[in-house]
């Protein structure tokens, strides 16, 4: 292969390498104790190579590496770098499906207890993961006797704070109403605490605690209220019956099992906290190159634990295998934590044999994930091999970008751009536009094409090669020299479809043809037939209604349509707020963006008085008495 490079000029020492392709872009991500080892690896006996290894040297033009002082340094740089170039032949493990987490907003200054999915948040406590979101809904009903902090949504409490009154649950005592100032805040986030801790937990001193508050009420004869406490009592010891006991109290460990096959592999936890079993989660993955159990299980030990908070670090991480750096994986696991991590095999007892329960659930999802993933992975395949035959391609677009535009009557003219690849959304690389022309769809469309493949040839070189020192960070490559990342439109698409007939089909293709762009195919896809069509012919090609590359072809048509309706209502919104409040005599920008914080709304401002307008920081009485009549004569 022509990169190789010298073995001498590789460093024997630990590191992390990074593989290329043709375009600057990172496809593959490593880390190794010696760099000359390892990569003289891969160019010592191709054929002996597992396949999708050699997959990803035949698409790789480039590698370098970078030298660390030891091995934690390299499992910490490996990570990031994974995380931020998102390597396409790298291990992903994913979410066989969204689980939801029990949350508690702590960073508010009312914390809320409520159902999430999806990336966690700074500043919030998670519970979980749950299978179902209604096992979590049953937990909280049990503990809000006990706990009544509040579950409202910001405007629910807010609403609540202005007219005087709790909602339903505040009448019931299943909330402690700090809306409306039945506690302080400082006694609305003890019993929020309170909440936490016995969900990480620490339950027995709250029994305890009720226990011994009836003991008093009953010798006191203070009956109803000794009944009331027993209820509380049984209500939090039902909480804990539907968690099951599988470990000694004290216990704190996330128990982690595999199931694989020479393609895929599954991962399965169970997340034990005080003994009981809090939760549990599974994730699949494409075995891109031949690993070991050890290794993957290390790769994943990086992803999940990547960017865990401390709060939600166990005491013991138990393991089928060690990783083969178990000792720096450790190392790197305590200083997450900020408190000593075990990453241990169990090998008897009772964590044995939850272990092996595990290990059962994790080849039962294997199994369910592998009859799922057949039709999809055929599907998707099926689907670019019917567009590429239905538009006569030379090969199957892998990448596919779709452009959409939206307006209203001709205002706020906006358009946007989404990315498929490989028949899936790759949303971190959607684009909005906003569009300057205002002569109607097919003169947008042209401006945007051009606008978008103009930066691709400002961000490459002419030809769509790398710089002339085939350098992907020199001042033509896809690589931001001063950023180390990816330029936003470094990299072509092989197929562009924009919503539309053959006058939109058209432009697109007339914008290319202007740049000397001429790899790129073009096609346009009708709201009204769903008809497919090409740049230039009078007849559209019809693909079968039951056809999976109409359906491909409809679902990035879609996807694009959303992305830029949103982006128009958000836009025109904007518009619409400005302008009303631009009537304001003497109003500048700052006080109008003050007086659209504080109130929310023009609607809002609209309603209010002078004298509440006053309250405003920066709003004097007489720009107050200003603001209400020119709104108020507005709104008449």
């Amino acid at each position: 292969m022509s990169f190789r490079p010298r073995s001498g000029s590789i460093p024997d020492s630990p590191g992390v390498y990074r593989f290329r392709d043709t375009h600057g872009r990172v496809i593959y991500v490593g880390k190794a104790k010696s760099l000359r080892q390892r990569l003289n690896s891969y160019f010592a006996d191709f054929s002996a190579l597992h396949p999708r290894t050699q997959s990803m040297l035949t698409t790789a033009a480039d590698v370098d590496w970078t030298v660390v002082g030891t091995e934690v340094e390299a499992l910490q740089l490996e990570y990031s770098w994974i995380k931020e170039f998102d390597p396409r032949f790298n291990v992903k493990y994913r979410d066989d499906k969204s689980y939801p987490y029990l949350a508690v907003t702590m960073a508010e200054d009312f914390p809320r207890v409520q159902v999430m999915r999806g990336a966690k948040r700074k500043g919030t406590r998670y519970f979980g993961p749950y299978s179902h979101a209604w096992a979590i809904r049953e937990t909280v009903d049990l503990l809000l006797r006990v706990f009544p902090v509040r579950t409202c949504s910001a405007g629910v409490f807010k609403r609540a704070g202005q007219i005087g009154r709790p909602c339903l649950l505040g009448y019931i005592d299943k909330c402690s109403a700090p809306c409306v100032g039945r506690v302080t805040p400082e006694e609305h986030r003890d019993l929020a605490e309170d909440f936490c801790d016995f969900m990480a937990g620490n339950t027995g001193r709250f029994i305890k605690r009720l226990e011994r508050d009836m003991r008093e009420a009953a010798a006191e004869q203070e009956y109803e209220r000794a009944a009331r406490l027993r209820d509380d009592i049984q209500a939090l010891q039902r909480a804990l019956e539907k968690q099951a006991v599988v470990l000694g109290e004290g216990t704190d460990a996330d128990v982690i099992a595999l199931a694989e096959d020479p393609l895929e592999a599954a991962v399965q936890v169970f997340y034990v906290r005080g003994g009981r079993i809090r939760g549990q989660r599974g994730w699949v993955v494409d075995k891109v190159e031949e690993a070991s159990p050890g290794e993957l299980v290390e790769q994943f030990l990086l992803q999940m634990y990547g960017d865990a908070g401390a709060e939600s670090m166990p005491r013991e991480v138990l393991v089928p295998v060690l990783p083969p750096d178990a000792e720096a994986l450790t190392e790197l696991l305590s200083e997450q934590r900020r408190a000593r991590v075990e990453v241990r095999v169990p090998q008897r007892g009772d964590k044995k044999s939850l272990m092996e329960t595990v290990e059962r659930n994790a080849k039962e999802s294997l199994a369910q994930h592998k009859i799922r993933r057949a039709g999809d992975l055929t599907t998707r395949s099926k689907a670019l091999q019917e567009i590429a035959d239905a538009l006569d391609l030379d090969q199957v677009p892998l990448r596919v970008e779709c452009y959409d535009v939206s307006h209203l009557q001709g205002e706020n003219v906006v358009a946007s751009m989404v990315v498929f690849e490989d028949g899936l959304p790759r949303k971190s690389e959607y684009r909005r536009f906003a569009v300057r022309t205002k002569e109607g769809d097919v003169a947008s469309i042209y401006e945007v094409i051009q606008r978008r493949f103009r930066r691709y040839l400002e961000e490459r070189s002419a030809t769509g090669e790398l710089a002339a020192d085939d350098d992907p960070e020199g001042p033509n490559g896809p690589i931001d020299p001063e950023t180390g990342k990816p330029r936003k439109f470094a990299y072509p698409p092989n197929l562009v479809v924009v919503d539309g007939a053959g006058p939109q089909a058209a432009a697109a293709q007339r914008a290319l043809d202007e740049l000397g762009i001429d790899d790129v195919a073009v096609c346009g896809l009708a709201k009204r037939l769903e008809e497919v069509w090409l740049p230039g012919d009078d007849q559209p090609v019809i693909m079968p209604r039951s056809s999976e590359g109409l359906y491909l072809l409809q679902r990035v048509r879609d996807e694009a349509h959303r992305f830029a309706i949103t982006y128009h209502r958000a836009k025109r919104s904007k518009t619409v707020k400005e302008s009303a409040l631009d009537t304001v005599p003497g109003l500048g920008p700052a006080r109008r963006q003050a007086l659209l914080k504080h109130f929310g709304s023009v609607k809002k401002l609209r309603e209010a008085t002078a004298a509440e307008i006053c309250q405003v920081p920066g709003i004097g009485p007489a720009i107050a008495e200003v603001i209400a009549s020119t709104l108020k004569g507005e709104g008449q």
